[in-house]
């Protein structure tokens, strides 16, 4: 087994008396590329932040790299390895393309050893196909290319698991599919373990290799798309209509 990079221990998220993560497990290895799917409301993105240490978990505890960061702020996480996306990218407009990443790689990034093959911005943008904008104002440049950036800001920070929530949203058909490649190399080239939160649920089951579903809060399946799929509980809470039409792998 590879190594134990992140670890959820039934974490639980509350707003008052909603229970938005419902004592959810969740163990991310390194070199995984998972996808996390359900429909709205099903707690992915308020995972995704417990993880990331956006928004402490109500109960439960979160291990990284075997270290236990429960509670703990966002800089944390980030200095353990873990960076993320958000669905409404966060870039700075008035700064350059190539800026935006030094900023990650210069601020949250620093003292950390870069990933294999990641050894400075021009190297990530390359790998975005951002180059020969570097020295645009990211305010300028398209929101696909803005999803992108914000990836690339997410590099500069020299992660270990990278948290992707809904980078492909509002995307055309080519650039989803586009996108999703893009994270397939990251995985692959950058030996990053990649989570991918998604609504467009067929290119997401082509291209991960497991995927957690969430319903209600619970997660409900975790293991391949092929079984997922498959699976009857999943089928009757919300994906019978994308299965059907060929989302499968």
């Amino acid at each position: 087994m590879s190594e134990m990079l992140l670890h959820a221990d039934k974490v639980s998220v509350r707003f008052g008396g909603l229970t938005a993560v419902d004592a959810v497990d969740c163990t991310l290895h390194a070199g995984e590329l998972v996808g996390i799917i359900g429909p709205n409301g099903a707690g992915k993105t308020t995972f995704f932040n417990a993880i990331s240490g956006v928004q402490p978990p109500t109960s439960g505890r979160l291990f990284v790299g075997g270290d236990e960061l429960t509670g703990h702020a966002p800089h944390h996480f980030a200095a353990h390895g873990v960076a993320r996306t958000f669905q409404t990218p966060r870039v700075f407009a008035e700064m350059s393309v190539r800026d935006n990443v030094r900023f990650g790689m210069q601020f949250a990034g620093r003292g950390r050893a870069p990933a294999p093959g990641l050894a400075n911005e021009q190297e990530i943008l390359a790998m975005l196909g951002l180059q020969a904008l570097a020295g645009e104002a990211a305010g300028s440049i398209t929101p696909s290319q803005q999803r992108l950036l914000e990836i690339g800001m997410a590099l500069g920070t020299r992660p270990r698991v990278l948290l992707l929530d809904e980078v492909a949203a509002g995307l055309t058909e080519a650039e989803v599919d586009a996108m999703a490649r893009r994270i397939r190399r990251l995985r692959d080239e950058w030996r990053l373990t990649v989570v991918w939160i998604e609504h467009a649920v067929g290119t997401l089951l082509r291209y991960v290799e497991r995927v957690v579903v969430l319903h209600q809060g619970r997660k409900i399946a975790d293991a391949a798309p092929e079984q997922v799929i498959r699976d009857p509980g999943v089928i009757e809470a919300y994906l019978c209509d994308e299965l059907a039409g060929g989302a499968a792998p």
